[in-house]
């Protein structure tokens, strides 16, 4: 009987460790646990706030002035009656608008009339605002025209709910013609109307760029 005792025993070919595989044509080489994990190279871009400080203020104002001078018209000077300001040119009439801006609609006549224009006036609000949440932060004068529209047209709205009509004063004419009897919020619209206009024809774009 051979003695094994104390003799070291060589692997068998089945037990032998496998060489580990190099990277061949045939296999990708193993992905380090960095690159493993999916990486967000695309970061969401940074949404501007709806509205910035400075537009909140011209928003603010437009509804605080517009009130205060409807305020006055209603303490000061009654209504129908004239106050000639600038002659020839201007004066202050108070009259009631049923209607839309600058006397729209004032002399039709149909049922619900004054709840349609407050639903009409919510509607154009929102409108507005969605439109508003488009923009970008380099289009100022949409952004400044917007706010003035936004403030004119919540300066009108409080009127139409607390009295089912808004109250115009500024009388523009020459000679015989006169202009539609419009207010402060009236004004404010227009304005916000024109500085959207400017930046559809590129106006704020050119002179971004130049600032730049």
């Amino acid at each position: 009987m051979n003695e094994t005792h104390g003799s070291p025993v060589s692997p068998r070919p089945d037990d032998a460790p496998e060489p580990a595989a190099s990277p061949g044509p045939d296999r990708e080489p193993l992905a380090s646990a960095d690159a493993a994990a999916p990486a967000d190279v695309h970061e969401r871009p940074a949404r501007h706030p709806l509205v910035r400080p400075l537009e909140l203020f011209l928003i603010a104002g437009v509804v605080i002035v517009d009130q205060v001078t409807k305020l006055l018209v209603r303490a000061l000077l009654p209504l129908h009656e004239s106050r000639h300001i600038v002659p020839n040119l201007l004066d202050f009439t108070h009259v009631q608008n049923t209607g839309a801006a600058f006397g729209l609609l004032n002399a039709a006549d149909f049922p619900y009339k004054s709840a349609g224009m407050i639903v009409i006036a919510a509607l154009a609000l929102v409108a507005i605002s969605l439109y508003a949440r488009q923009l970008g932060s380099h289009e100022q004068l949409s952004r400044y025209g917007l706010a003035l529209i936004l403030g004119g047209a919540f300066g009108n709205l409080i009127d139409r709910a607390l009295s089912g009509y808004v109250v115009d004063f500024v009388d523009v004419y020459w000679g015989d013609a006169h202009f539609w009897a419009f207010n402060v919020a009236d004004a404010a619209i227009t304005i916000g109307a024109i500085l959207v206009l400017l930046e559809m024809l590129g106006v704020g774009r050119r002179y971004t760029a130049h600032a730049a």
